[in-house]
């Protein structure tokens, strides 16, 4: 009844009030008795409370305290202790009324509150026990000394451990570097970072663990949470690639160095007949000697750069992917050294004829030069931009650099003042020739200018690239630019 009357609408709540309140005048006027009938205001009263506030409160107390003087007087000696002990009667019902009511409502609310809450907090640790339990990677929470509390269904299936049975295990038999993380409770310092390390399987097989760990505290302790992944499958792929482009790279500085040889063979085998025509040197051993060693180095030469040629494999690639990636890993540089990077790139591109990794790795090494000789002047700018035609492809690199010096001999290894061996460009040019394109310097063009020559693969245009941005176009394939 109570709550009833709490949760109802005021105007109803006001209008059976007001109706208890004439019935009780009625039978007060109408009744007659020795003792008054005042008392049964308290029950009104009571109702009001639950709707009204203070002052309406002190009013009604007023007015129904008026009510049993006029319908029900008594003797003037009582009369005025009898209508100050009704109102002082009424009026605190009322207010006591009022004072419960609003401390059930509050605490209705907060109960609400709680209960929205409690329902929230457990829709959430549903989902998040929904998104551990199929996670792909495992997922453990460990105490500060490395007992595993807590290991979703991937963290079984990766060291095949019979499911269930992880809890209570040490990671250090799986993961041991995972041991030697310092806890909350033994540093100020939270750890929130990743790590590349070896772990062990039940049966004793090695594998390599991308670890994404951070401890945290909780009121039971000291905790670590750590994220799993298997990393062999990328390290294997990663080891057989880099074989590979190194693999390519000897080939094609195999090819590059035995034309050099076999050009100058060919100028000391000329010279060598100029001597024998003369027939100064003829029948001595030694001259004979060096001609036949300059053809066996001439046929070694040939050789090996038929064979390199031939073993070489050229693919289409993707400008678009290219070009982000270079962003990716150049943008970085630039933000550190405060150079300017624009991009000048067309909307659509067609694929070229090129090895995208040895593609990539003359980009880097051309616009690395250009970070390399931008650190001495004050405007730092590196302009990259491509022209399409129907069959070529140009990229050009421009820098506001100082520009390469007059009478230097570019694209030649081991020159005087090079940086390292001087083979930058030396093989930029080699791999950009390994699959018909080419590297050349524009000195018409202020600062520094590199362009790449590729050619282009008709019929192969990429048409589902899309504008970022900054103007580099993407396809719906490639990854994104931050």
């Amino acid at each position: 009844m109570i709550r009833s009357v709490l949760h109802s609408r005021p105007r109803t709540v006001l209008a059976f009030s007001a109706i208890l309140i004439a019935i009780i005048a009625l039978i007060d006027w109408r009744v007659e008795l020795n003792a008054t009938l005042g008392f049964l205001y308290l029950f009104p009263m009571v109702l009001l409370g639950t709707t009204l506030n203070g002052p309406a409160l002190i009013a009604a107390a007023l007015a129904c305290t008026f009510a049993s003087d006029r319908l029900d007087p008594f003797s003037g000696e009582t009369e005025m202790a009898r209508d100050a002990l009704i109102f002082m009667t009424l009026a605190t019902t009322g207010m006591l009324s009022l004072g419960i009511t609003r401390v059930y409502r509050r605490e209705s609310e907060s109960l609400e509150r709680l209960r929205k809450e409690a329902a929230a907090r457990r829709a959430a640790e549903d989902q998040l026990e929904f998104l551990v339990e199929s996670s792909p990677a495992a997922v453990m929470t460990m105490t500060a000394d490395g007992e595993i509390l807590l290991a979703n269904p991937a963290a079984h299936r990766l060291l095949g451990v019979a499911s269930g049975l992880l809890p209570g295990h040490r990671i250090t038999r799986y993961v041991p570097a995972l041991g030697s993380i310092p806890s909350v409770g033994d540093t100020t310092r939270i750890f929130r970072t990743e790590m590349q390390t070896r772990g062990q399987r039940e049966s004793g097989e090695i594998f390599l663990a991308d670890v994404f760990f951070s401890t945290y505290s909780t009121p039971a302790g000291p905790r670590l949470a750590a994220l799993i992944i298997d990393g062999s499958e990328h390290f294997r792929e990663r080891e057989e690639a880099s074989l590979q482009q190194l693999l390519v790279g000897s080939r094609i500085l195999v090819a590059a160095v035995s034309h050099e040889v076999r050009n100058v063979c060919g100028a000391i085998g000329m010279v060598h007949e100029n001597l024998a025509r003369n027939g100064r040197l003829q029948g001595d051993h030694d001259f004979e000697a060096l001609g036949s060693l300059v053809q066996t180095l001439s046929k070694i030469a040939s050789l090996e750069l038929k064979q390199s040629v031939g073993a070489v494999e050229t693919h289409s690639a993707d400008l678009h992917d290219v070009l982000t990636d270079l962003r990716i890993v150049l943008e970085p540089y630039c933000e550190e050294s405060e150079t300017e990077l624009r991009w000048t790139i067309p909307e659509k591109l067609p694929l070229v004829q090129a090895d995208r990794h040895s593609l990539l790795q003359v980009l880097l090494n051309v616009t690395k030069n250009s970070l390399r000789a931008l650190e001495s002047v004050t405007h730092r700018e590196i302009h990259i931009s491509v022209v399409a035609e129907s069959d070529a492809v140009s990229i050009a690199i421009i820098d506001s650099g100082p520009g390469i010096p007059p009478g230097q001999k570019l694209f030649q290894p081991l020159q005087r003042g090079a940086d390292a061996t001087g083979l930058g460009l030396y093989l930029s040019r080699a791999f950009m020739r390994s699959f018909r394109g080419d590297l050349r310097h524009d000195p018409s063009v202020r600062g520094c200018c590199f362009i790449l020559e590729l050619v282009a693969l008709a019929g192969h245009e990429d048409k589902s690239s899309v504008e970022n941005e900054n103007g580099i176009k993407q396809s719906e394939h490639s990854s994104p630019v931050a």
